[in-house]
C-alpha cells in the first residue's frame, strides 16, 4: 500500500500545474492532500471521485483557506470521518479519518502560528487536543498512520537554519514540545527509518531562490504507530516534484 501526502497550497492552482498528471503517474493506494482552499461547490468533477476511486472533503468555513481531501483509487476504507471531535477544528477543515481495520489513516493539516501568538496557542490547543484523541485510540488497541502537514520542523536537521528560527512558528520550543507528545504516545517518523542525515525538506519560503538553494523546513510527515513499524517499506520526500510550496512526501507498507 502506497500513501501520498502533500500540501497542494491551494488545489485548484495545483492542477494548472500538472496535478493530474502527476496523480496519474504516482498510481498511490491514498493521496492525502492538505490546504486545498475549495467549498463543496468548487471540487474539480474529474476528482470527485477520480477515476475508479473515491473522494473525501473536509471543507473550511472560511473561503479560500485550509481544507483536507482524501484521493482512494487503492484499498477501499470502512468508513472515513471529518475530524475528531472539536467543532473548532472542523470548521477550519482539519481533520479526515479513514477506518481501515487494521488501522486508522489519519490526514491532518496543523494550523499555523504564523500569523500571531494567538494562531500559535490555537496551533498547541490543537495539538494538545489531537494528541488525547490519538491516546484514547492507541488504548483501544487501533493502529494508527498519521499524515500531513504538521507545520513544526521536530529537530535541528529538519530546517535548513535552526540557528535563526528558534524563535520562529514552525520551530519554537513550545511547538516542538508539543509535537514530541505525538512521538512520545509511541509513533515512528518514516522517514527517520530511512534516512538520518539532515538537508531533506518538504516546505520553502516563496522568497527568490529559497527552494533552488534548498533552504527548507521538513514539516510534511508520515508517522506510524509502533505496531505498524514492521510494515513500513520505504519513505520517501518528493522535492522533485513541483506545483506548491510543499512537496509530496510517501510511505510503503506491506499490510
Amino acid at each position: 500500500m502506497r500513501i501520498v501526502s502533500w500540501n497542494v497550497n491551494g488545489l485548484r492552482a495545483a492542477m494548472q500545474k500538472g496535478f493530474e498528471g502527476w496523480m496519474a503517474e504516482e498510481q498511490a493506494d491514498v493521496i492525502c492532500l492538505q490546504e486545498t482552499k475549495l467549498q463543496a461547490e468548487q471540487i474539480p468533477a474529474s476528482l470527485n471521485p477520480p477515476p475508479e476511486g473515491e473522494s473525501h472533503w473536509s471543507h473550511a468555513e472560511k473561503k479560500g483557506y485550509s481544507g483536507v481531501a482524501m484521493l482512494v483509487k487503492g484499498a477501499r476504507p470502512r468508513s472515513v470521518q471529518i475530524g475528531f471531535g472539536p467543532r473548532r477544528y472542523d470548521e477550519e477543515g482539519r481533520v479526515l479519518v479513514a477506518d481501515y481495520g487494521r488501522f486508522l489513516l489519519v490526514n491532518g493539516y496543523f494550523p499555523s502560528g504564523s500569523s500571531g501568538m494567538d494562531r500559535v496557542d490555537f496551533k498547541l490547543e490543537f495539538y494538545r487536543d489531537l494528541t488525547d484523541w490519538l491516546a484514547e485510540r492507541r488504548q483501544e488497541g487501533r493502529g494508527i498512520i498519521l499524515v500531513g502537514d504538521l507545520n513544526t520542523a521536530r529537530d535541528e536537521i529538519d530546517l535548513a537554519r535552526p540557528d535563526t528560527n528558534r524563535t520562529t512558528s514552525g520551530f519554537m520550543p513550545i511547538e516542538r514540545e508539543a509535537l514530541e507528545r505525538i512521538f512520545d504516545l509511541g509513533f515512528v517518523d518514516t522517514f527517520r527509518m530511512f534516512q538520518p542525515e539532515g538537508g531533506h525538506y518538504s516546505w520553502w519560503s516563496q522568497r527568490a531562490g529559497s527552494r533552488e538553494r534548498n533552504v527548507g523546513w521538513r514539516i510534511d510527515y508520515v508517522l506510524v504507530s509502533e505496531d505498524l513499524r514492521g510494515a513500513v517499506r520505504g519513505a520517501t520526500i518528493h522535492p522533485d516534484v513541483m506545483g506548491s510550496d510543499h512537496c509530496p512526501v510517501s510511505v510503503d507498507l506491506a499490510l
